[in-house]
């Protein structure tokens, strides 16, 4: 495996159901994202896109095959391990936020710290501040508009520092304005280093990738850069490499 893939599949499957009921959900021979990428998974609804991610994110184990992660294969591992995994590694953002809508943004950064034992406040102020949300720190999300509590998800899933970002349809719930902010805040943690695979139906979303990846059934069908990338590459060949 190449030291610059952070996470591979290889022959992995997802079937739900047994015997005459089961349906094979996901299919994918072979798959690799390198470290820095910003990378858009797209296809129509029920193609194994949120499937796919669960996977990679160690939310679901998939019924054959293999994921690694740096070069280290963490399909076969138990409960325990898993756990800490996601929290060291994954970053997740969903579309529905999944925020606490009881406690403050402060505090639902703060989430994933909790189990740890460790003060983690002066960075989830400097995250909340990051995503533009100064001043709203003890807000709850009843009194945060749709991009702002995506906001705050966002925060939350940067809290430990990640090394991958797994994001489900953030732009699914919002209008066009914070959509865009949502997408430019992608774009700066890719630019800042780190790994971000979108799931997403928004056009403008892929757009923004540096590369796409269709799904269709539960197949990978293709693989491509995004259109800004086309463009760029028909402008200026020699600095293009595929």
């Amino acid at each position: 495996m190449q030291p610059n893939v952070l996470i591979a599949v290889k022959n992995l499957t997802k079937v739900y159901g047994k015997a005459n009921l089961a349906v094979k959900v996901l299919d994918v021979g072979n798959l690799a994202i390198r470290r820095g990428e910003l990378v858009a998974l797209t296809g129509p609804s029920g193609c194994g896109k949120t499937t796919l991610l669960n996977l990679l994110g160690a939310l679901d184990r998939p019924t054959a095959g293999d994921i690694f992660f740096a070069g280290k294969r963490f399909t076969s591992q138990r409960e325990t391990a898993l756990c800490r995994f996601r929290r060291e590694k994954i970053g997740f953002i969903f579309q529905t936020y999944h925020l606490i809508p009881t406690l403050s943004a402060l505090k639902n950064v703060l989430a994933p710290a909790l189990p740890l034992g460790k003060d983690y406040r002066k960075r989830a102020l400097a995250l909340l501040g990051m995503v533009g949300l100064t001043g709203k720190e003890n807000r709850r999300p009843g009194a945060l508009s749709g991009g702002e509590q995506q906001r705050v998800a966002i925060a939350r899933a940067l809290l430990l520092d990640p090394e991958l970002i797994l994001a489900d349809e953030p732009t699914g719930n919002l209008d066009s304005a914070a959509g865009a902010g949502i997408i430019d805040l992608l774009k700066e943690l890719n630019q800042q280093g780190k790994t971000v695979l979108v799931a997403t139906h928004d056009q403008r979303v892929a757009d923004n990738c540096g590369r796409n990846i269709r799904l269709v059934d539960g197949q990978v069908i293709s693989h491509c850069k995004s259109r800004q990338d086309i463009v760029k590459n028909r402008q200026n060949p020699a600095a293009f490499k595929q």
